[in-house]
């Protein structure tokens, strides 16, 4: 966007030496391999602001079968409002000038939910979404964010939706202890408010949860490696950073079964341009650290088709921005799987396969298009021509579903 911010089990010992390790990590900055933690795919959700709103939305319907606990969207508009225009994700979706067409946007989603383009929209019934809109944002108009909550309408309970619009705020993520005033729109886009979103967000989602930490918190935060989740391992040429972050309480790291939460900045929100802002002081990782809560910060960056660092919601990137097939959904979706695998119960560590698109049809890891060519399973990606010495790397990173690359 382009307004003043755009859309923008194991031993004592073995747990301590972990503890241990990944303290030393946090401590250095150095940037590693995303863990593994005990986390249930039943506990996973989603959140974001403003062009990270727009995301999360999209993740939770795409992947409603992975990300079963919900969404949280702070200053979001309705699935597939750009219609892959950044004119009209620039006006109707941002000024709100103009008609959103929400009957034919919640008909695309009904179309795309029965042809496979998306997780079926059934997944969503059990899901609880809440919602933010302040009054004086003038970025994404609180028309817009009120589209988005009858779209949620038409696929879900509306007792599941939580919806805060009565608050006097710009367009920012707001919070009782950290940021710019409340009717501030400037960097980092962070406004102390006295109204804690990340926990009434937090706390609608999962239901009681004990308080919050409000002093020094007891996890780390990791920079992990986000290139072995492209199958080209270059994310900075699709308007991903090299790495992102994590906060991870330390009963988490000792093994103890957590939720995850997957927190989306918004436009000019990244690590590279407000450093700790969002990750330390959007709120989450206050919650995150008494409830057994892994939050997960993937980071976007600049290029020159997003030279604001948002993340693709209008199609800068990928014409499949909104589907499973989607290049940064597939990254952030295979995050999730990656850190749920090390819960017992997880169905599948990711597998690699380099082989001829031939043999991944032929094993049932890709299948052959109308137009002759080869896609991943479930996914959908583009694999290349379906022949014997058309030779790709596909992965499988859950139960059935199926990617361009490798494994991280």
């Amino acid at each position: 966007m382009h307004h003043r911010h755009d859309f923008a089990t194991a031993t004592t010992s073995t747990i301590a030496a972990t503890l241990a390790c990944l303290l030393s990590t946090g401590a250095s900055g150095a940037v590693v391999a995303l863990p593994k933690y005990n986390v249930s795919v039943n506990d996973v959700s989603v959140s974001g602001l403003s062009s990270g709103g727009y995301m999360a939305a999209q993740l939770h319907f795409a992947y409603s079968k992975t990300i079963r606990k919900g969404a949280g969207i702070v200053a979001g508009g309705p699935v597939y409002c750009s219609q892959g225009s950044v004119l009209v994700a620039l006006g109707p979706c941002g000024a709100g000038a103009g008609s959103r067409n929400l009957a034919y946007l919640t008909s695309v989603v009904t179309t795309w939910s029965g042809n496979g383009y998306i997780d079926a929209t059934s997944n969503l019934a059990a899901s609880r979404v809440f919602l933010f809109s302040g009054t004086l944002d003038s970025t994404v108009r609180p028309p817009v964010v009120n589209d988005l909550k009858s779209m949620y309408a038409s696929f879900l309970n509306p007792a599941n939706i939580a919806y805060k619009n009565n608050l006097a705020a710009e367009h920012a993520m707001p919070t009782d202890f950290f940021g710019n005033s409340c009717a501030i729109n400037a960097s980092p886009y962070i406004s102390n408010c006295n109204f804690d979103a990340a926990g009434d967000m937090l706390t609608w989602l999962y239901g009681a949860l004990k308080a919050k930490n409000a002093g020094q918190l007891g996890g780390i935060v990791v920079n992990f490696d986000q290139a072995p989740f492209w199958g080209n391992f270059n994310p900075t040429t699709h308007g991903m950073a090299a790495s992102g972050y994590a906060y991870v309480p330390a009963n988490c790291i000792a093994g103890q079964a957590c939720k995850l939460h997957v927190a989306l900045h918004g436009c000019k929100q990244n690590a590279a341009t407000v450093g700790v802002s969002f990750y330390q002081n959007a709120g989450y990782n206050r919650w995150a650290d008494t409830n057994n809560m892994i939050v997960l910060y993937p980071q976007a960056t600049a290029t020159a088709a997003n030279p604001k660092g948002c993340w693709d919601w209008w199609g800068y990137d990928d014409a499949n921005f909104p589907g499973k097939s989607g290049g940064q959904m597939v990254a952030i979706k295979t995050m999730i799987d990656r850190v749920v695998s090390g819960n017992a119960s997880a169905p599948f560590t990711c597998s690699h396969w380099y082989d001829s698109n031939y043999a991944h049809v032929y094993y049932g890891r890709a299948y052959v298009g109308g137009d002759g060519q080869a896609y991943a399973v479930n996914s959908n990606q583009y694999l290349g021509f379906y022949s014997a010495v058309a030779y790709t790397d596909v992965r499988r990173t859950s139960v059935g579903y199926y990617a361009y690359g490798s494994c991280p």
